[in-house]
């Protein structure tokens, strides 16, 4: 005897990436000036950045957080964003003014850059996306 499921599965849509942080305010600065995204909500243990109808970024307090030491594996990075960029030198430039610090090892300066954000999770910039 078959038993077919007659009902369709649920409708999923990605809505979003949350990090876990110190200061949720902080990160979502960063990230808002980085990309261009306004706060869509805010708490004082979180803030959602998105434009209308497109996924987000969130930024969540962890009272315990403990930033990732890249390239030490001690307390790995678990994550990190990809983000594409025109000019890898300006974008650099500009991203350590907002607060993004630069790490001494860089696996492959000419294709990306890794940076940290003000949390300390890596993240990438990069002229092949």
């Amino acid at each position: 005897m078959s038993t077919e499921n007659s009902t369709s599965a649920p409708a999923y849509r990605y809505a979003a990436v949350t990090f876990d942080c110190a200061d949720p305010a902080e990160l979502g600065r960063f990230y808002g000036e980085m990309l261009g995204l306004p706060v869509a909500y805010s708490t004082d243990d979180f803030v959602f950045l998105a434009k209308d109808g497109t996924p987000g970024l969130g930024f969540n307090r962890i009272a315990d957080y403990r930033r990732p030491t890249w390239p030490d594996p001690a307390q790995g990075k678990q994550a990190h964003l990809e983000v594409g960029v025109d000019d890898l030198d300006a974008a650099e430039s500009h991203l350590l003014t907002l607060g993004a610090t630069k790490p001494a090892d860089q696996p492959s300066p000419d294709r990306w850059r890794v940076l940290l954000d003000p949390a300390g999770h890596p993240f990438c910039i990069t002229t092949l996306v």
